[in-house]
């Protein structure tokens, strides 16, 4: 089974990708971890490793997937 964790910020355009691409992963597939950054501020280190440059980004085996510009992750280090 492949690992994907789906970092946000909680936005609204974080929260619309949520739903659009992420609940479209199959579970049977995938073992999907959501992680809102806005919230889990200790996350913020393993998003940098993954790879990850802004929300929301889904990460895919190691692989990051930027969906779309809603914060760079030095905004939500503040």
């Amino acid at each position: 089974m492949s690992k994907a964790t789906y970092f946000h910020a909680g936005c609204p355009v974080c929260v619309d990708a949520e739903r659009r691409f992420v609940s479209a992963l199959d579970p049977a597939r995938y073992e999907v971890e959501v992680v809102d950054l806005g919230r889990d501020k200790g996350r913020l280190a393993e998003a940098k490793r993954a790879g990850v440059q802004s929300v929301p980004a889904l990460v895919i085996d190691g692989a990051p997937f930027h969906i779309n510009f809603g914060a760079a992750l030095s905004a939500l280090e503040a």
